[in-house]
């Protein structure tokens, strides 16, 4: 029998891999209802609480007032209003590049970017940890495509030795399921050095890194020289949805032409552009949310490491617990559940075999209060684990 789905389905769940989805019934928030249960969550990417941020509200629903609730077509048809080319200079702004171009989703601009760049006879070369999205969007380039070791510019150097063509270096800036930074001054420097281009995913970065919440290439003092083609979404520390891509003005002209995802999309709700127009506003002006983040950030790792967790090397919002078993992990998930507590437990194949972890995420809209809650809910819950399993 063809397509024997139930069988592949069964298999997932034997091997505690089958993924299902809560059901939110709140608007997104520290406190949040899921499955009719009240729950403290800390396993959202809303990193600096905008999500549902009132003066956020009152520009999309300002927006949909004046622009109505859909985007009607692509871009380069008639779906391209003015509140998305207020938000592309908003953006290229925030960057410091010359211009910038909005995308639907995250995935679309990876997708779209990787392939309008580099085809048959170019090389692309990608983290071996880079997000789903990115490392789809290599293999359906067309182009050579190989990873480097993960956050290694010796493997990358080794690697670039062999490319042929055009070549594109593809990294996170920030590694959503490890939380750590990639070293981009040194994947830059061995980058430049063999006439490479390098594309930065910053996803996780902006908003929460950076004097002004640019990112990582902010964090690194880099340039558009280092890191031609930047990349970020905001549907996380922007609190909306959507993406862009920011660069040069051949970068951004050269994607209006040849990035599908781009050209045969309909352009996101124009009211969104607006909602995010204000979310960009608080994330430059409201320094105080990235202060509180840090520290709870700091809050956080002092806490799990007088526990004995095994926690990754992040400085980021993104601070996983390391467990090892998927079995385990759900477990570990479930007991904090009980006690009022959402953490996700995060599995292969979106992690490599081994590697299961509690990703927790922390956010400028938790207290101090809500992290100390969680801190004594694994004080009370890693114990219960077997010994072999801690």
């Amino acid at each position: 029998m063809p397509f024997d789905l139930r069988a592949r389905l069964d298999e997932r769940r034997a091997a505690d891999l089958y993924r299902q989805r809560p059901l939110l019934q709140s608007p997104q928030g520290p406190q949040v209802v899921v499955d009719g249960q009240a729950l403290i969550a800390f396993c959202n990417n809303d990193y600096l609480g905008l999500a549902n941020h009132p003066e956020v509200i009152k520009a999309w629903q300002a927006g949909a007032e004046r622009w109505g609730v859909g985007g009607g077509a692509s871009h380069l048809v008639i779906g391209h209003s003015g509140p998305h080319h207020a938000l592309e200079e908003a953006l290229a702004e925030l960057t410091g590049r010359p211009r910038a171009l909005l995308f639907t989703t995250g995935y679309m601009a990876n997708l779209g970017t990787v392939t309008a760049l580099v085809g048959q006879g170019d090389t692309v070369l990608q983290d071996r940890l880079n997000h789903a999205s990115l490392l789809d969007a290599g293999l359906l380039s067309g182009a050579r495509f190989n990873r480097y070791l993960h956050n290694d510019a010796h493997s990358l150097s080794a690697r670039l030795d062999k490319a042929v063509g055009d070549t594109l270096v593809v990294t996170d800036g920030v590694f959503s399921m490890d939380g750590d930074v990639a070293d981009l001054p040194a994947l830059a420097k061995v980058a430049k050095a063999r006439g490479a281009w390098l594309m930065v995913d910053d996803a996780h970065g902006f908003g929460t890194l950076g004097a002004s919440g640019g990112g990582v290439v902010e964090h690194f003092g880099l340039s558009q020289d280092d890191v031609p083609v930047l990349i970020g979404t905001l549907g996380k520390g922007f609190g909306t949805a959507g993406a862009f891509v920011a660069g040069s003005d051949d970068l951004i002209e050269a994607l209006v032409q040849f990035a599908r995802p781009y050209i045969y999309t309909t352009s996101q709700p124009p009211a969104l552009a607006c909602a995010t127009l204000k979310s960009l506003e608080l994330l430059r002006t409201e320094h105080w949310r990235r202060e509180h983040l840090a520290r709870l950030i700091a809050q956080f790792r002092h806490g799990a490491e007088q526990l004995g967790l095994s926690l990754m090397d992040s400085f980021t919002p993104i601070q996983p617990i390391m467990i090892g078993n998927s079995a385990r992990a759900l477990r570990l998930s479930k007991m904090l559940r009980d006690r009022g507590l959402l953490v996700t437990a995060i599995r292969p194949p979106t992690v490599p075999n081994g590697s299961a972890r509690l990703r927790v995420t922390l956010s400028a809209a938790h207290s101090e209060a809500q992290v100390q809650l969680l801190l004594n809910a694994l004080a009370e819950c890693y114990p219960l684990l077997e010994p072999e399993d801690a």
